[in-house]
């Protein structure tokens, strides 16, 4: 970035490629290899430094997610919407990564952590994406509420609200900011989100991963 006054250079700065691996980030990766003793997974995003999946961050409904991707991606799902979803098994919270995911699986993975160092960054199964009143969970049914908000009639106004626009298979978790916001302020957040969400599985669609 260079300033300039009047023509001439008073400041430049440089940034650093590796801040396009941001938090919050979702890429299509490539399991490399497991670490068994770890119970991790390195997973290629297109870092120079391969990404790390513990299990405890892949998510009860990993398998869900999976088969969600596969189908996306031999275009068996042409479509964002979460309505037909059908559910797998969740897995064993004090399971074991090899039991399941295998090298070369493609796996669907958010930034939680961005690379620092000799190290790539840390990866989450569970997909999330933040808005300004929500944060919208495919594949979750739980909506959750800011502990901040105290108010026991605020947070039944809320709860029902998104009983009422909150689509199939998708989960949010309230903001402390969506206290006292209308309908239209939650629900515009909401059309937003899906909007972001819609565009990730378009891309999604025609994803590759890292050779």
């Amino acid at each position: 970035m260079a300033l300039l006054d009047a023509g001439k250079l008073i400041e430049l700065q440089h940034f650093d490629s590796n801040r396009s691996f941001a938090v919050g980030d979702i890429y299509l990766g490539l399991v490399k290899k497991k670490n068994s003793s770890l119970n991790a997974a390195f997973v290629d995003i297109g870092h120079p430094k391969e990404g790390f999946l513990h299990y405890q961050d892949l998510g009860t409904q990993t398998k869900t997610v999976d088969r969600f991707v596969s189908k996306t991606l031999k275009g068996k799902i042409v479509t964002s919407s979460l309505d037909s979803l059908v559910y797998e098994a969740d897995i064993e919270k004090s399971g074991h990564i090899d039991d399941v995911i295998r090298e070369k699986h493609k796996i669907l993975t958010q930034i939680v952590k961005e690379p620092i160092s000799s190290k790539g960054p840390r990866l989450s199964g569970e997909i999330s994406i933040a808005g300004r009143y929500l944060v919208l969970l495919p594949f979750s049914k739980k909506v959750s509420i800011s502990q901040k908000i105290k108010e026991g009639d605020e947070r039944k106004r809320l709860s029902r609200m998104m009983a009422d626009i909150l689509p199939q298979n998708f989960g949010v978790i309230i903001r402390t900011v969506a206290k006292d916001c209308s309908l239209e302020d939650i629900e515009n957040d909401l059309k937003v989100l899906l909007k972001k969400w819609d565009t990730l599985h378009k891309k999604l669609k025609r994803a590759q991963t890292p050779a």
